[in-house]
């Protein structure tokens, strides 16, 4: 949309919504928003389970979800437009509370521990270990029943933890939260004329790129009948190259999140696949018998695949500890540049005019004004935190007996301070470090519990309590930045997290439960091999020659069709493996050998027919 205002101001967003009245948070969080929430939460909960078992890659799913509700609330008013039928107009701050609930349900796969700190507890992980000194109590097989209580007490607690830091951040210091802006400014683009038309078009390449990767991954399904057998795997780079793990993919999930991805970060991961796989895992394999036993069986951490993970892990370990330190210098030093900067800022917004010309734009003083007429009371926050934290540090030790009360009581006061930290990072710079607190997290307290008493479960059962209270701040205050800048209630926004949340504890465990079990049958083991660096670099290339002939384009359509990409694959994961959960083999089986193998092929066939 083209801003319009007084010239003394700058342009102005908020003049075009001027005469439009703000409904009350009661009206903004409406029946039909709830409904268009459970069905896109369910989806995109699929989409992103399938990432965390493949890439574990999570890209910012917020303006897909932004785009997605705008288009089935719009297309379902239009319906009962054609009927005759009556209804409420649809209003950006109904598509905020959509897209808030969206993104809260299905960012659970991450910060749930899904692809990670959950997985590590089961069985298989352990055989893999295989240090035959893994006993019971360091070992929980992740049932349905027990995922929903443990996540139904700890998901909640992360929203009241952030609640009272929500005008130190938006309002005083001001902070960007760069994709909680982007996806305002995109839904408020959606509700002017000009806007909706983009929309509309958006929404059309969306579905087109969706469907064209929904129908690649079931033509692709059809030539996988057999072990080795597929056109996913293609070996463009010759079968030796293709046997190290370097082929062509041509997977919608991973080209899409190159597109969306850094350049820097698909660099970096194909630099890493050619100096590991191509160099150092080989030169690793010819010392069989001497660094490890030769005798081990396939996928033991004590072999190879320990020199794998435990390398990576600690190049990985390392930088987040730098990195760490690092943005805890510069969020500091932010700190104190923003409180000489705002001094002024908190007055009293009884009046959209209250605060002079020069200290504030109309479209500040106008949502800062929204932002804190509705507010919501600290204390009380502050008093549901404690309150379900106390819930958890009871009720959890009953769940996972490997921890005891205190561990859960001392997990719940340090998440406070990592959750700010985190969340001032990503509102600072989008660096979210949940991960790397997650890491000290298990050292800390695998150390404390002590390997006898647990300490494996022990410990990963603690991550998932900071994990959650970590991750959940820093996306909802990322979520109040987007409700800051569309002028909608922060108490919308709360009900709506806590429904998008509530629906995530939900969707996600059974979701898990089919991947889950689908990946234990097949046995199948994730490791990035070189072809998803080598699909991500691909999409940068895509939006990097795309960038360079059209950059308007580029910049307001790559991320929908990357969004497509991912989704329309990740929409066939269920199906996939539910099939092969029920042994339904595809009919033909597509093969790629070498010529003299072949050969050998032919010559054998040739006799088997003879005879």
């Amino acid at each position: 949309m083209e801003p319009v205002g007084d010239p003394r101001e700058g342009p102005s967003t908020e003049r075009a919504f001027e005469e439009q009245t703000i409904p009350p948070w009661t009206e903004q969080v409406t029946p039909r928003a709830v409904v268009a929430s459970l069905a896109l939460g369910a989806a995109f909960s699929s989409v992103m389970m399938n990432l965390v078992f493949t890439s574990g890659i999570i890209p910012t799913l917020n303006i897909s979800a932004g785009l997605l509700g705008f288009f089935l609330l719009r297309a379902w008013t239009r319906l009962l437009d054609k009927l005759g039928v009556s209804y409420e107009p649809f209003t950006r701050h109904e598509n905020v509370v959509v897209q808030t609930c969206v993104v809260a349900c299905a960012s659970m796969t991450y910060s749930g521990g899904f692809g990670s700190y959950l997985l590590a507890m089961d069985h298989r992980t352990a055989e893999k270990i295989n240090t035959g000194q893994v006993s019971g109590r360091n070992v929980s097989e992740p049932t349905l029943p027990r995922m929903m209580a443990y996540y139904f007490l700890i998901s909640f607690v992360g929203l009241l933890a952030i609640v009272p830091m929500r005008k130190t951040m938006i309002i005083r210091h001001r902070l960007t939260f760069p994709s909680g802006s982007a996806t305002a400014h995109l839904i408020n683009s959606f509700h002017t004329p000009n806007g909706a038309m983009q929309a509309k078009k958006q929404v059309s390449l969306m579905i087109q790129s969706c469907l064209g990767s929904l129908f690649m991954s079931i033509f692709q399904w059809f030539y996988s009948g057999g072990p080795l057998c597929g056109m996913a795997a293609f070996p463009s780079f010759g079968l030796d190259a293709f046997n190290r793990g370097f082929y062509l993919n041509l997977n919608g999930t991973y080209i899409g999140v190159g597109m969306i991805s850094p350049y820097l970060i698909n660099v970096s991961m194909l630099v890493g696949a050619i100096l590991s796989w191509g160099f150092l895992w080989p030169y690793i394999e010819t010392k069989n018998g001497s660094w490890y036993a030769a005798n081990l069986q396939e996928g033991s951490l004590r072999g190879v695949n320990g020199y794998k993970v435990f390398g990576a892990i600690g190049m990985i370990l390392g930088d987040g500890i730098f990195q760490l330190v690092v943005i805890l210098v510069r969020t500091l030093q932010t700190m104190r540049h923003h409180q000489l900067e705002a001094a002024e800022t908190l007055r009293s917004f009884s009046d959209v005019n209250a605060v002079p010309r020069n200290t504030l734009s109309f479209d500040d003083r106008r949502r800062t004004q929204v932002f804190l007429r509705e507010h919501i009371p600290g204390t009380l926050a502050m008093a549901g935190y404690a309150a379900l934290a106390l819930l958890s540090t009871v009720a959890i030790p009953h769940i996972y007996g490997q921890v005891r009360y205190y561990h859960v009581a001392t997990a719940y006061v340090l998440a406070p301070l990592l959750a700010f930290c985190n969340a001032y990072g990503t509102g600072v710079a989008e660096t979210n470090f949940s991960a790397q607190y997650n890491k000290l997290v298990i050292l800390v307290f695998a150390s404390w519990i002590g390997h006898r008493n647990g300490g494996v479960v022990g410990s990963l059962v603690v991550c998932g309590i900071v994990s959650s209270v970590v991750s959940t701040a820093s996306d909802f205050m990322s979520d109040f930045k987007t409700g800051y800048l569309t002028l909608t209630s922060p108490r919308a926004l709360f009900v709506s997290q806590v429904v998008g949340t509530g629906i995530g504890c939900v969707v996600n465990p059974a979701v898990f439960t089919v991947f889950h079990r689908f990946y234990e049958e097949a046995g199948n083991t994730i490791y990035q091999v070189p072809a998803v660096a080598i699909d991500m670099c691909l999409g940068s290339l895509v939006l990097y020659l795309w960038t360079r002939s059209d950059r308007d384009g580029a910049q307001v359509f790559g991320p929908v069709l990357a969004s497509g990409l991912i989704c329309g694959d990740g929409l066939f994961s269920i199906p996939y493996a539910l099939l092969a959960r029920y042994d339904v083999t595809p009919p033909i089986c597509i093969r790629f050998v070498a010529r003299e193998q072949n050969e050998k092929l032919d010559a054998y066939l040739a006799t088997a027919l003879a005879n």
